[in-house]
């Protein structure tokens, strides 16, 4: 795998309008909470919707989020990844 860009999630905090701006392009969003995970499309779920899966308790984006051609994978858990990455 092929690395473009990291960034220090402890260090860059990306808010609600930030993530939404990074986020609301993509095909695909599929964000992990504990120990399941939702498949959200921007275009047909909106902002809100969005949002509410992809931010922590914080308000900024839950770590670590991968960026998979035009596919967004947010927060962790390995049936995600396995199911995304194979």
């Amino acid at each position: 795998m092929n690395i473009k860009e990291s960034v220090e999630a402890r260090k860059v905090k990306i808010t609600g309008d930030q993530a939404w701006d990074m986020l609301r392009r993509a095909d695909e969003i599929i964000a992990a909470k504990s120990s399941t995970y939702t498949v959200l499309h921007p275009a047909a779920d909106g902002r809100e919707q969005v949002l509410n899966h992809c931010l922590g308790r914080t308000g900024t984006l839950r770590a670590p989020v991968l960026k998979v051609n035009n596919r967004y994978l947010v927060g962790f858990n390995r049936n995600m990844y396995d199911a995304c990455l194979g």
